[in-house]
């Protein structure tokens, strides 16, 4: 098991000045209901991830050769911070990756190797390969990517007034604990979070419920991005167990009606893992602010095809 050092005030604090540096804010879209949706899928990889990508690789010396395993966004956002900081980033996927992102990662340029068929097949081949030498940068389990993912929340506080609450999707846990760990530290308001897992996949908040990484089974979901166990160790569940966001669940007919919704009413591309914040929204019922964060945009056009024409998921 990996020896993974939790985030650090000067952890957040690097990560900030290199977001700012190579990463502009992204834009809230106000919704009715005093509701805003932070569009991370305007990110230049189309998703939030090359924000915890450029914080991690922005502390390796120039020409690094690094190593990654992704279901598809947080690779495509290590392909973009290696090109544009000067490193040699080995991809590993499995093979059930989505089709949207592979040709994403293949018109980067990017070395990908296909490896099983689970997330779990190919971190477990990632690792090995940095056990022979290359710089393993996890998608959730790594402290730089943790405080990369927390600067969202230093943009929301100078964009929203007053206290508000943040809804982010739970995959690996990556997102949700950069984010309530910041949240924590804003001291002149409150900053509540709520996490949102697909209900085909709820490996973190099952980790969180028993105080270590535990298996669940993962079925299908259009949710791809929120799919997966966890590493063994994995500091993530150490930190949502001490901040303790809410968990909350959306299953597939809520993240196809969100998915639907998002094109038709807003004209935004989301992909099943972002979709599930908007869906969750529809169940929040409070006062102050709610922020969904609409976490990436590279679905299939094939796919949201379908689930916009009604033909199923």
């Amino acid at each position: 098991m990996r020896k993974v050092n939790l985030p650090t005030e000067r952890d957040f604090d690097r990560a900030r000045v290199a977001v700012r540096h190579h990463l502009r804010p992204t834009p809230l879209l106000p919704l009715p209901g005093n509701r805003w949706l932070k569009l991370e899928s305007q990110q230049p990889s189309g998703a939030f991830k090359v924000r915890g990508a450029v914080a991690a690789l922005s502390r390796l010396p120039k020409g690094t050769r690094l190593v990654t395993a992704s279901a598809g966004n947080h690779a495509i956002g290590v392909a973009w911070a290696a090109a544009n900081l000067g490193h040699h980033a080995t991809i590993v996927v499995p093979a059930t990756a989505s089709p949207r992102k592979l040709d994403i990662l293949h018109d980067m340029g990017a070395n990908v190797l296909a490896v099983g068929e689970s997330f779990e097949d190919a971190e477990a081949h990632a690792l090995q390969l940095a056990s022979e030498g290359l710089i393993y940068i996890s998608p959730y389990n790594d402290p730089h990517v943790i405080a990369g993912q927390g600067t969202i929340v230093d943009e929301l506080v100078s964009q929203i007034e007053g206290d508000f609450t943040i809804v982010v999707p739970v995959g690996g846990g990556g997102l949700i604990s950069g984010v309530a760990m910041r949240a924590a530290a804003v001291k002149d308001r409150t900053i509540s979070v709520i996490g949102v897992e697909a209900s085909a996949s709820q490996a973190v908040s099952a980790s969180v419920a028993v105080g270590h990484v535990v298996d669940v089974e993962v079925g299908d979901t259009l949710a791809d991005g929120l799919a997966g166990n966890l590493e063994p160790g994995s500091i993530t569940v150490d930190i949502l167990a001490k901040f303790r966001p809410t968990f909350m669940t959306v299953d597939e007919t809520e993240i196809t009606a969100a998915i639907r919704k998002l094109y038709r009413d807003h004209d935004l591309t989301a992909e099943g893992a972002a979709a599930a914040s908007f869906a969750a929204m529809q169940h929040i019922r409070l006062e102050t602010p709610v922020v969904g964060l609409l976490t990436g945009r590279n679905i299939s056009t094939e796919t949201l095809n379908r689930i916009v024409s009604n033909t199923g998921r």
